[in-house]
């Protein structure tokens, strides 16, 4: 357990802030490759890859509560089995959770769901979305959760489109931008299919800021091999001049090269103005398989 304690010292005091508290998942700590473990106050959040023994979770229990005091409860997710269950291992629930991130919240789903409708690995895409988003009509692709959307009405967005074929994912949106208090008349929900939509999304204008977060894979609908460079090249369709692009690859099995080369032969004249990562909180051994978010302008 040392390695485990180790990195959640480095991370104390605790606040109200949400953070990573233990990335085994970048394969930085032997043995530990399985493990994710994160703080959304007053839980605690630890994510299995494969199944440990009872010993060992007992172990980890009494870790977390010595380390983390002001924890009220320390819930399980087995990612490991199928929908990926959740239960509680000590504690009890608040009846409702919710991530806080540079004062902004996002309600969660801890035991309802495998995602839980926050990724704390894109707050530097968020971060920068709320810095450039002033007074400009941004479209959220595979918006989820919508937080892309709180960050940039946050930062004075005039119009947000978010778009994602999940109508759940987008009612959980629209429950974030009422959490912060943003204003509704400002932000459109829109449960579609992307390729099937591009006629929809020319009729609402053009866009000067768009926001591109797919899965690395969604079935029949998203591929990343196959459709980045589909969606790529239908953009510009939708585009205003100058316009921004924040486009992330979460796909381990894909080097950023894959992005970057896409972009440098369909959309050649676009200017790469800022390469992002995930940051301290997520070490990863591999440098090409961690998230990866690229800013662009267009000319």
């Amino acid at each position: 357990m040392q390695v485990i304690i180790q990195e959640i010292v480095k991370r104390l005091p605790l606040g109200e802030e949400s953070r990573r508290l233990f990335h085994g998942r970048g394969h930085c700590f032997a043995g530990y490759d399985d493990l994710l473990i994160d703080w959304f106050q007053p839980v605690v959040l630890v994510m299995l890859y494969r199944q440990r023994e009872e010993v060992w979770l007992q172990q980890l229990l009494e870790s977390l509560r010595r380390q983390i005091p002001a924890a009220a409860a320390i819930v399980l997710q087995e990612r490991f089995l199928p929908n990926a269950p959740s239960r509680l291992l000590w504690g009890t629930m608040p009846d409702q959770v919710e991530a806080v991130e540079a004062g902004l919240r996002y309600r969660l789903r801890l035991t309802e769901a495998q995602n839980i409708g926050f990724f704390p690995d894109v707050a530097v895409g968020r971060q920068l979305i709320r810095q450039v988003a002033e007074g400009k009509k941004v479209l959220n692709l595979f918006a989820y959760s919508c937080s892309f959307s709180v960050a940039a009405l946050a930062g004075g967005a005039r119009q947000v489109v978010n778009l994602d074929m999940n109508r759940g994912a987008l009612e959980l949106g629209r429950q974030n931008h009422h959490l912060n208090q943003l204003d509704l008349r400002c932000a459109s929900f829109l449960p579609l299919e992307l390729f099937r939509s591009f006629g929809r999304l020319r009729k609402l204008g053009k866009f000067e800021l768009v926001i591109c977060d797919p899965p690395a894979y969604q079935g029949k609908s998203f591929k990343a091999e196959r459709d980045w460079p589909k969606l790529l090249g239908r953009l510009p369709q939708i585009l205003a001049p100058k316009a921004e692009i924040l486009a992330c690859l979460n796909a381990p099995h894909l080097p950023p090269e894959f992005l970057l080369r896409l972009f440098s032969d369909l959309l050649p004249r676009a200017e790469l103005l800022a390469t992002l990562q995930p940051g301290d909180d997520f070490p990863d051994a591999t440098i090409d398989r961690g998230v990866w978010m690229f800013h662009f302008r267009m000319p």
